[in-house]
């Protein structure tokens, strides 16, 4: 522990992207302490949908199997009308499985069950969340910030993530302004219910039968005997969140009848806007998630981006604290997530608008951080795979890339070349000219995106060495 310090990292909010952060950090022996202002986790199904991209990362944070037990595919969308079915309807551009994309399809599991996994991870980990605790003010020194709760007490820490939410407290109090805009002015709800009468094979879709009424969509939720319903309104209108009131929108728009809706777990509303921070950073207060930015829930972006603001922060906040890398590595943090959050943002709002389709923008399969600062691309020729992008898997000398890559490490691939040096600060994997890869000597981030490039060795060291890596692992 650092002196005067109670704590190296607190993270407020435990939803997806704190959770995900504890787990990051736990498994790089970061001392980490989360707090959570509710009493438990969030209870709804919310953030349904996880991206490709992200199955990747929770194979590297080990819940993986847990989320694909705990989920299941898309289902087709069946349209109804006046109690006739009238035809499916594809959600997703379909893709297949390749070896160097294993998961090519969004996987549904409720929020809250995202967020039991994350828990139990993180717990398996050593790691905490304590409940119950509100932040309502935070301050900050050279060394350190206190964070104040509403009982009284305070924790010091060497730096602090709001992961809070898009009405964020600790945005508010270090006084970062978000930029946004109204998506849809139409209010929309959104809830966990128990019906009877609908197959759970499908994702039922009632049009609006007259002017001015608006959608309803039911969609069985893996894993649950639930459906989420989502019901968008007139402007202006009001929404009745209680077991009558969604009765009543659900009777009211489709075949159904009242009863049929037998049981209401959670419900809530909300308009769709997108907004976005005006910085990620304020001294050691970061923000991640939706304290940074707010999207519309049209298309998945929103959990799946907070997730990998999370996988982004992490491994430098280790590589910081734990591995004596200069603190200016810190600043990239903001410079390759907002950019990337602002892409995904537009994203969201063109697909709620109809304008694009869900398809291999969604998957964030593409994203990549060719610009950044830590990016190194040395070859004259580069191929296909190029510093700062996501590094694919395949196999590579008779290994599975993906499973070299598991861990808190960073990782080598020296494909199809002998160049690279013997006793370097990352696990190292060789092979032949590759399909994917070609050749060439790739140094592939924690976080899976490939950092440094080069066709021969010259100069990887010293790259290594900007955070904090010096010699071989143990």
């Amino acid at each position: 522990m650092h002196p005067g310090k109670d704590i190296d990292v607190l993270i407020v909010g435990a939803g997806p992207t704190g959770l995900a952060l504890g787990i990051d950090l736990a498994r790089r022996g970061v001392d980490a302490l989360l707090v959570e202002r509710a009493d438990g986790l969030f209870p709804g199904s919310r953030g349904k949908g996880i991206q490709p991209r992200t199955m990747e990362v929770f194979d590297d944070l080990g819940v993986l199997d847990a989320i694909r037990a705990a989920g299941g595919g898309y289902p087709v969308g069946m349209i109804w009308q006046d109690g006739q079915r009238m035809g499916e309807h594809r959600m997703f551009d379909p893709a297949e499985a390749t070896e160097d994309s294993p998961y090519t399809e969004p996987w549904m599991v409720p929020q809250w069950r995202t967020q039991e996994v994350l828990l139990g991870r993180l717990e398996e980990l050593g790691g905490k969340v304590a409940f119950g605790r509100e932040a309502v003010g935070i301050t900050q020194d050279e060394d350190a910030v206190t964070v104040r709760f509403t009982d009284g007490g305070s924790v010091r820490a060497r730096y602090v993530v709001a992961a809070d939410g898009g009405r964020s407290a600790v945005r508010r109090s270090v006084g970062i302004g978000m930029t946004g805009e109204t998506v849809d002015a139409h209010p929309i709800l959104v809830a966990d219910a128990r019906i009877t009468g609908l197959d759970r094979d499908h994702w039922h879709l009632f049009p609006p039968r007259t002017q001015g009424e608006g959608f309803l969509a039911v969609c069985p939720l893996p894993g649950t005997e639930d459906f989420q319903v989502v019901a968008q309104f007139a402007q202006g209108a009001s929404v009745d969140v209680s077991l009558e009131g969604v009765r009543e929108v659900v009777a009211a728009r489709s075949h159904l009848a009242p009863q049929d809706v037998t049981e209401v777990g959670w419900a809530s509303d909300f308009r769709p806007r997108a907004a976005l921070a005006d910085r990620f950073r304020d001294g050691r207060v970061f923000l991640a998630g939706d304290a940074a930015h707010v999207h519309s829930p049209a298309g998945g972006q929103g959990l799946n981006t907070s997730v990998q603001d999370a996988y982004n922060l992490g491994w430098k906040l280790g590589a910081v604290l734990r591995d004596g890398a200069d603190a200016a590595l810190l600043d990239t943090y903001e410079e390759e997530r907002r950019a990337v959050a602002a892409d995904m943002l537009g994203l969201s709002t063109n697909v709620h608008r109809g304008e694009v389709r869900r398809g291999a923008a969604t998957r964030q399969l593409g994203l990549g951080y060719r610009e950044s600062s830590l990016t190194a691309e040395t070859r004259a020729a580069p191929g296909a795979v190029r510093a700062g992008d996501r590094a694919p898997d395949g196999t590579l000398g008779g290994e599975r890339i993906f499973d070299a890559f598991r861990g808190p490490h960073w990782t080598l691939l020296a494909v199809g070349t002998a160049a690279a040096p013997q006793a370097l600060a990352a696990r190292t994997l060789r092979g032949a000219s590759h399909e994917t890869y070609g050749t060439g000597i790739f140094l592939v981030r924690p976080d899976g995106y490939v950092g440094w490039a080069g066709d021969r060795a010259a100069g990887l060291t010293e790259y290594l060495a900007r955070f904090g890596l010096r010699r071989s692992p143990a």
